[in-house]
């Protein structure tokens, strides 16, 4: 497992009912093939040594021990590969037939787990329940764990924690994924031989997703497929993977294939820590009786990471699903502020828009919660203030977009009264620094506040997340307002959100948002060159959003070290930026993420709608000197 990633897969290879020797052959061929593809948890269907669909053919004693005698078989194939590999069987102890799931790892049967719900009245004519306490099968010394208990196979190497369930256990009085994951598993597969029919596909999705989000862990069913009897029903071989809620891999049914994913535990085990996802601490005896919790060793692998999706724009909204999800976003958004703007009695909302993209996403979204309060728009003072960096293009955009969204255009210049400012405090204007910067920033937020203070109104804050986390504004400057609508919104979702509203809106307006998309980004605060054009230029100064916005989602809502982040990054930039260049701006992230800390301690109130927020009331408390210097080092060493 490299990265706190493992390799899992679902199959159901062509099977013969009761034909234990053809089953236990292919199963044993589909280890080999799934091991040389670096698997390293690998899961059948239920009763898959024998077929699901026996019949009273599971009462016959010849047939439960040849699928014990395969099961030692299968075992023996698996000596000398770091896989952990599930089978299902039927068993017999104390005189009764239980529908059981086998560990294997490594040459050796870890350990058998029985359905602790005896499923449905087909199954129940022939199946017993769970135990309920601690049974040794006389035959090969398999443990059977108790119907109260759970049975997790750990990696030595890495501490992951896998345990198995059978079917459909919604009989049991506690499910036991629930009981699994308590427990300290991380992974739970399912061995299941559930018939298919039209209605049934989309609502297995549906419940597989809920159990992997209530459990925090990754699900994996492996349904059973073809050779299963069809006198009743049919069986489609559908396996799925979920991982929190997320579908990591699907085989359609029927069509022959395995599901194959990488599973992120090091992402689901820092979830249960971020939502306090509480292992119950259950002590065995000294020979494992004691609680039913029976821990047992697996060997998983260490190997590259080449199946799993790993999105460049983590933040963005991706697929068939991402105009409804960018339209909830906004709604969030526009809700909060409306219900500011109500609570605190505004009459106007005061903002700057400067013809970027942050302060256009921001006006958009005040348009909206002036639609939602019956407000009208004219009621939405857009100030624009042309200073020494300001380009003839983006203040043209401004005056178009403020135009086209109906508020009341402001325009009042700064750059005089900044030169007066810079006289006062003995500033040379040649001089270009922070100082220079600075000035324009804080008499820019100086201004919308005095005005805010005269319409009684409420000043709408622009700047980003990304902003943020680099600290990349002026303290007391962009970086205060009176609510602020982007402060969980990073820059390529801001830019994403500006394009799904230009789309939306079409028209003129649409076509002024796409020429804000198009534009450089840059705070304007130096000059432009010759020609008039954005000398300062955001992302040569500070590196590309898209890899710092990367760095923030994996820090943050993964919890990753920064050794996972960079080979994330290089896995998932790979063609766009080489490693030097990531490791590069990934150690400048960490710096500056530290240095930075004062500024977000006293931000302004602001919505969470990315899933991500740095609110010092909310989702990130950190002290202004915390120190980097671990993971600098981390980082250093790359």
């Amino acid at each position: 497992m490299k990265y706190q990633f493992v390799r899992a897969a679902a199959v159901s290879p062509e099977l013969k009912v009761a034909d234990v020797f053809f089953n236990t052959q292919n199963i044993i061929r589909e280890v080999e093939v799934q091991s040389n593809q670096g698997i390293e948890v690998l899961v059948f269907p239920e009763l898959s040594l024998c077929g699901f669909t026996c019949g009273d053919l599971l009462l016959q004693k010849s047939l439960t021990d040849a699928c014990l005698n395969a099961l030692t078989e299968i075992a023996a194939a698996t000596k000398g590969k770091r896989m952990l590999v599930f089978v299902g069987l039927p068993v017999v102890a104390q005189n009764k037939l239980y529908n059981c799931a086998a560990g294997i790892a490594n040459g050796n049967v870890l350990g058998i787990v029985p359905q602790m719900n005896s499923g449905n009245c087909r199954e129940r004519r022939f199946f017993a329940k769970g135990f309920s306490e601690v049974t040794y099968l006389s035959l090969s010394d398999y443990t059977l764990v108790p119907m109260s208990g759970s049975i997790i196979f750990t990696d030595e190497k890495s501490g992951v924690g896998v345990a198995c369930e059978i079917g459909d256990e919604s009989g049991s009085a506690v499910p036991p994924s629930v009981i699994h994951s308590q427990a300290g598993a991380s992974i739970i597969v399912n061995l299941s031989a559930q018939s298919e029919s039209a209605d049934r596909c989309e609502v297995r999705k549906t419940v597989l997703s809920a159990q992997s989000v209530r459990n925090v862990c990754a699900y994996l069913c492996a349904e059973a497929g073809a050779g299963e009897s069809t006198s009743d029903a049919v069986y489609s071989g559908s396996h799925l993977i979920y991982e929190n809620g997320e579908l990591l891999s699907e085989a359609a049914p029927f069509s022959g294939e395995a599901a194959v994913a990488e599973i992120d535990v090091g992402f689901l085990l820092n979830e249960r820590m971020r939502l306090n996802f509480g292992q119950q601490i259950l002590c065995n005896g000294a020979d494992g009786r004691g609680s039913g919790f029976t821990v047992c060793t697996a060997f998983i692998g260490d190997g590259e990471l080449t199946l799993r999706k790993v999105s460049k724009l983590p933040f963005v909204p991706d697929g068939e699903h991402s105009g409804k999800q960018s339209e909830l976003m906004l709604s969030v958004q526009a809700n909060a502020l409306a219900q500011r703007l109500k609570y605190t009695n505004s009459r106007t909302a005061v903002l700057g828009v400067s013809g970027g993209l942050d302060s256009a996403l921001a006006l958009l979204v005040t348009a909206r919660a002036f639609d939602l309060l019956g407000k009208p728009r004219k009621n939405i003072i857009a100030v624009t203030m042309p200073g020494f960096g300001t380009t003839s293009d983006t203040k043209n955009n401004s005056l178009r977009l403020i135009q086209e969204t109906g508020a009341v255009l402001r325009e009042i210049g700064i750059s005089k009264t900044v030169l007066s400012h810079f006289h006062d405090v003995g500033h040379d204007p040649e001089v270009h620094d922070a100082a220079y910067e600075n000035a324009q920033a804080r008499y820019r937020t100086m201004v919308l506040m005095d005005l805010a203070n005269a319409e009684q109104g409420l000043v709408v804050g622009t700047g980003d997340l990304s902003e943020l986390a680099l600290g990349w504004c002026t303290y007391n400057g962009d970086h205060m307002s009176m609510y602020s609508v982007n402060g969980s919104v990073p820059k390529t979702l801001v830019k994403h959100l500006v394009s799904y509203e230009g789309l939306r809106l079409g028209g003129e307006l649409g076509a002024v948002l796409q020429r804000i998309v198009n534009t450089d980004i840059s705070p304007e605060l130096l000059p432009p060159d010759g020609k008039g054009n954005i000398a300062q230029k955001t992302e040569t100064l500070v590196g590309p959003y898209e890899l710092h916005d990367f760095f923030l989602y994996r820090m943050l809502r993964c919890g990753d070290a920064p050794r996972k982040i960079y080979a994330l990054a290089c896995y998932a930039f790979c063609g766009s930026y080489d490693g030097n260049t990531i490791k590069k701006w990934l150690l400048y992230f960490y710096r500056r993420f530290f240095a930075q800390q004062f500024k977000r301690n006293c931000m302004p109130d602001g919505v969470k709608v990315s899933g991500v927020s740095l609110s010092p009331r909310g989702d990130w408390r950190m002290p202004s000197d915390a120190s980097a210097a671990v993971w600098i080092e981390e980082t250093e060493k790359l």
